[in-house]
């Protein structure tokens, strides 16, 4: 049976995440450990117990999600022995997808997250953007929406996630007039999300610049065996160099998770497991097809359920 591990982003943190894992688990403290020396500050105490103001920033959620991600997929490989044959992320759970197939270290990883991090703050502090959920529109619908909206300022559809579900992103002053016109459009709401600006966008295009030249210096391995899905066209990566060129296009370029898994179950997959903090992933995954085999692993209880499975 082929099967996916597939990772959070953004937005999937909360206070808590990751306590009764490092708590019962050994292999998760140290990764908790290992963290906290490479960034240099107690990352495990903002994940375990806040404030929420500082670690829903998009500086700190990055690399925290990542770590919570990867300690729970830690201990999944050691007490399941379970491999996956393809791995996927939702923007930045991208870089978890790759470090768990093998293309990066840990400390590789978690230091190009928490870059990303830093340098789409600073690309939103020198901007003004924001972003939207557009629920119950299809393409075409918020693509006009956009249009009417923008008023030759910027507002584009970003985040492909799920049927009737896609974030459009842009001037802030645009997605308010969005917010205000969704309903004409036929949308069932529009949600502001609490991000720190347009990100998808050209207005990240400082970010892109900063992570490109992070990621020129960072060791990525060829590939070899398990396969990892780019967010940005929905293809299986080739080379180092692709995955470097991808994850900086990331930033300014639209998200198609919805064209990932639609792929990934074209291509055989019968079995996924989201790995991290919530059940972001599992909820997208249900829209997108209701039939879908899908384990939420995000807490000590899940990993031990599915330990007493395999």
């Amino acid at each position: 049976m082929k099967t996916a591990f597939i990772f959070p982003g953004q937005g999937a943190q909360f206070v808590g995440m990751g306590k009764d894992v490092a708590e019962q688990f050994p292999a998760a403290k140290m990764i908790f450990d290992k963290a906290n020396k490479i960034v240099g500050f107690d990352l495990a105490k903002v994940c375990f117990e806040g404030p929420a103001e500082q670690l829903n920033t998009t500086t700190m959620s990055q690399p925290a999600i990542f770590t919570v991600s990867t300690a729970i997929l830690e201990v999944m490989r050691i007490t399941t022995l379970l491999k996956p044959d393809f791995t996927a992320g939702l923007s930045m759970g991208e870089y978890t997808a790759l470090y768990a197939a093998g293309l990066l270290s840990f400390e590789d990883g978690l230091m190009l997250v928490k870059k990303r991090g830093e340098a789409m703050q600073a690309a939103a502090d020198a901007s003004s953007g924001g972003m939207l959920a557009i629920i119950g529109l299809d393409e075409e619908k918020t693509k006009a929406l956009c249009k009417e909206a923008g008023q030759n300022e910027l507002l584009e559809p970003v985040n492909f996630n799920c049927p009737g579900q896609i974030a459009i992103s842009g001037a802030k002053s645009a997605c308010q007039r969005a917010e205000q016109l969704a309903e004409k459009y036929g949308a069932m709401k529009a949600i502001r999300l609490e991000v720190a600006g347009a990100f998808h966008t050209s207005m990240m295009s400082p970010a892109a610049k900063a992570l490109s030249d992070a990621l020129e210096k960072t060791n990525i391995s060829e590939l070899a065996g398990i396969k990892v899905i780019a967010n940005i066209n929905a293809d299986y990566y080739a080379s180092a160099s692709q995955i470097c060129d991808s994850l900086a296009k990331q930033l300014v370029q639209p998200i198609y998770w919805q064209k990932c898994v639609e792929r990934l179950l074209a291509d055989g997959i019968e079995k996924f497991y989201e790995i991290g903090p919530g059940k972001v992933l599992t909820g997208l995954m249900r829209r997108i097809n209701r039939k879908m085999n899908i384990d939420n692993i995000s807490t000590a209880a899940a990993i031990s359920e599915m330990t007493a499975k395999t």
